[in-house]
């Protein structure tokens, strides 16, 4: 095995992750030696690549889309936030085993309480659009702080009605057409898709039912404001973006493949957001 610990972020795209210069700035700053890399891994290719956890220094890896349920299928150990989901975020090898955590469930509500302080206060019912790995991730979330009505929105029903069923009763599947109807009495949308995310479909989604009180999240953070937190804000609404949840979701891995628990500093948040609002200014 190489003497210098190497970890990674494993997606389909992966181009866009800001994930290496997060880690690269925990290692710089506490003088640790190691790397973190771009694993760039088709849906196919994601067996072979868990298998490679372990071997000549690679220590563990983030997962991202498309990856997360396949990453918990591959798992030989999982922990209770990994399990509750469904899916799986973060990898490591320990004795042997593979293991697998979630850690996009503390890093999402992170964020909320972080950046739309008392959100819990006005949310008595939420909107989630997505039912991946990401949206698994935020049920979980909202369902242990007790938000006690969501609506899963997703392109393929069938997903989203498996989803509703894993988290029942607080938790039911409803289709696009369903939309209007859903955001007039929401406290919370929350978009877990890749739409809007540079290079993707945008989000066709409009806001004109919404509550200006509400709180809109957005999980994609390229860009630094999606077209969805833009029209929030337009509407008078609190509307946070995808950095938040990534910088707080990376801490525990980063603890575990180099033995320090990282802080999330406002330079590290300054550094991540200079270096997307560069990559915005470079695809005009």
């Amino acid at each position: 095995m190489s003497a210098v610990r190497r970890a990674g972020v494993c997606g389909w795209p992966v181009a866009h992750s800001r994930s290496p210069l997060i880690h690269g700035y925990w290692l710089a700053r506490y003088r640790l030696e190691g790397a973190y890399e771009r694993f760039a891994v088709p849906p196919l290719g994601f067996a072979d690549f868990a298998a490679s956890i372990g071997v000549d220094g690679l220590v563990g890896a983030n997962v991202t889309v498309p990856h997360k349920e396949a990453a918990f299928a591959a798992c030989d150990r999982l922990t209770d936030s990994a399990r509750a989901t469904g899916a799986v975020n973060t990898l490591w090898r320990e004795g042997g085993a593979l293991w697998g955590d979630n850690t996009d469930v503390a890093g999402f509500l992170a964020s909320l309480d972080a950046e739309a302080p008392g959100w819990r206060e006005r949310v008595d019912s939420a909107v989630v659009l997505g039912a991946g790995g990401v949206a698994r991730a935020i049920v979980q979330g909202l369902v242990s702080r007790g938000v006690e009505r969501i609506a899963i929105v997703n392109r393929t029903p069938a997903r989203a009605v498996a989803l509703a069923e894993r988290f029942a009763p607080a938790v039911r599947a409803a289709t696009w057409d369903d939309l209007p109807q859903l955001l007039a009495p929401a406290g919370l949308l929350v978009n877990a898709t890749i739409l809007g995310m540079a290079g993707q479909p945008p989000l066709d989604v409009n806001l004109a039912a919404l509550r200006p009180e509400a709180v809109v999240a957005d999980v994609v953070y390229v860009p630094l404001a999606t077209a969805l937190v833009e029209a929030a804000w337009r509407r008078g609404c609190v509307a946070i973006g995808g950095l938040g949840m990534l910088l707080r979701q990376a801490a525990p891995g980063f603890a575990r493949w180099f033995g320090k628990t990282p802080e999330v500093t406002a330079e590290l948040r300054a550094l991540v957001e200079a270096d997307l609002r560069a990559g915005e200014k470079g695809r005009t």
